[in-house]
């Protein structure tokens, strides 16, 4: 009997029902699992997502998106095949795609975040198990030495940093992709430490996560200053947060004297902080870390695991050790958009790109 999903040069493809999943090239029919830009590509001639990340994606591929919106739970048949989206607890609106065909249920899961002490990323929807046959599963942080901190930990670490800076006059810069860990990292954060600026690119994504009905502090965009002066008083003791681009930037030196963190689950590494070169390195991912990866796929039933991106060779090998079916796709994600894991796993990882982490 035909697999329900195939890998093909386009993307994960669906055969009874003729559409793919997350595509890297334009197709005909797309079903998308969040925004972040190494799933989300232009060119679609039609679109499926869930209905609350319509904001997000028509910001990133355009007002005049084809986009089909789905709420959590609810199904569309297509070609006989039953589609439905369910929460991936990854950024807002992220979603896993169930496929039932021919008595046979298969999740692609997109990117999610589950973590060992069983927290949730507070703004979006947990991740949801769903019982399958066949679970496509990423493996961004698909090693042991991934064990993400309790949340309430990192951010009390943040707080302290930015109320040491701000009772020294500096600024804090703290990098953190656009969308998603930004708005994670203003939801958490003690916003009565003092005020909070934004770069340009973050601040769109906060309208949309404010749209969606998610609670986020008062921020104020760095570049709608009026002057040198005005920028200066409201500096003293700010939070600024960025993207990682603005890393030893011209950007980033208009900030004065300022202290920088970068918040990645790869910060869990001493050489990753070396290397990325910041002050502090604050160990906040919205991916599975290792313990959640295995209860993540245990709690789907499934026989039979499919491996994505990350680190496939050593979840491949944990997988078949467990007696499970376990094989992998190889996959365009993780670029722009997704998260790289580092050349040396024990040692230094690589710049990374804006999206997961």
């Amino acid at each position: 009997m035909q697999d329900l999903v195939v890998a093909r040069p386009q993307g994960l493809y669906c055969p009874p029902g003729d559409f793919y999943i997350d595509p890297w090239r334009p197709v005909h029919r797309a079903v998308i699992t969040h925004a972040h830009a190494d799933h989300a590509r232009a060119g679609h001639g039609h679109v499926l997502a869930t209905a609350i990340s319509e904001g997000v994606l028509r910001s990133r591929l355009g007002a005049g998106l084809p986009l089909q919106g789905l709420a959590y739970g609810e199904v569309v048949v297509h070609q006989g095949v039953r589609i439905s989206l369910h929460p991936a607890g990854h950024v807002l609106g992220s979603a896993q795609v169930r496929l039932e065909h021919a008595g046979r249920v298969w999740v692609a899961s997109g990117d999610y975040f589950l973590s060992a002490h069983d927290e949730r990323n507070p703004t979006c929807e947990p991740f949801e198990p769903q019982r399958c046959d066949c679970f496509i599963t990423e493996s961004t942080f698909g090693l042991p030495v991934y064990r993400w901190p309790p949340q309430a930990e990192v951010f009390a670490e943040i707080d302290a940093w930015w109320r040491a800076n701000a009772a020294a006059g500096r600024p804090s810069l703290l990098m953190a992709y656009s969308f998603g860990k930004a708005q994670r990292v203003l939801a958490g954060v003690d916003a009565g430490i003092g005020p909070i600026l934004v770069h340009g690119a973050v601040a769109p994504l906060n309208a949309a996560y404010r749209a969606a009905g998610v609670a986020l502090p008062e921020t104020r965009v760095l570049g709608d200053l009026p002057d040198k002066r005005a920028l200066a008083e409201v500096l003293q003791g700010a939070l600024v947060v960025a993207p990682p681009a603005v890393h030893a930037s011209a950007w980033a030196r208009r900030l004065g004297d300022f202290s920088d963190g970068f918040a990645s689950g790869w910060m869990q590494l001493r050489g990753a902080r070396r290397r990325q070169g910041v002050d502090r390195g604050f160990v906040l991912s919205d991916h599975a870390d290792w313990p959640g990866l295995q209860r993540a796929i245990r709690a789907t039933g499934a026989e039979r695991v499919i491996v994505t991106h990350g680190q496939e060779a050593v979840m491949v090998r944990w997988l078949r050790e467990q007696g499970l079916r376990a094989g992998s796709f190889s996959t365009a994600y993780g670029g722009e958009g997704g998260e790289l894991p580092p050349a040396d796993p024990t040692g230094s990882a690589p710049a990374e790109t804006e999206g997961a982490g």
